[in-house]
């Protein structure tokens, strides 16, 4: 399977988002954090059919995998799970980890 690490255009607010430095599949705006629906299986698939814009909803912290931003689907409501970058809206970040989890 081929990972997509390309760059892209934020459908959210635009921000063309440079490629993973580390060469991981990045799939979320650095700057406002919204993703799309892409990946089915695995990171970096682009197989997922939905497409959809995916809000940031929370901060998931786990011993594993450290902290990772929550995202939902607008579109389906699937949740998903992806790593924050060093280079990711780190003020955003913090904001988005104060909002009160379900």
């Amino acid at each position: 399977m081929l990972k997509n690490n390309k760059g892209f255009t934020c459908n959210h607010c635009k921000t063309k988002v440079k490629p993973h430095e580390a060469g991981s599949c990045r799939n979320h705006c650095t700057q406002c954090l919204y993703s799309l629906h892409v990946d089915l299986e695995v990171p970096g698939d682009r197989d997922n059919e939905c497409k959809g814009l995916m809000i940031p909803i929370g901060i998931k912290n786990d011993s594993k995998h450290g902290a990772r931003l929550i995202h939902m689907c607008q579109h389906c409501g699937a949740q998903t799970c992806n790593r924050i970058a060093p280079d990711d809206n780190w003020d955003l970040i913090c904001e988005i980890s104060r909002i009160p989890q379900m």
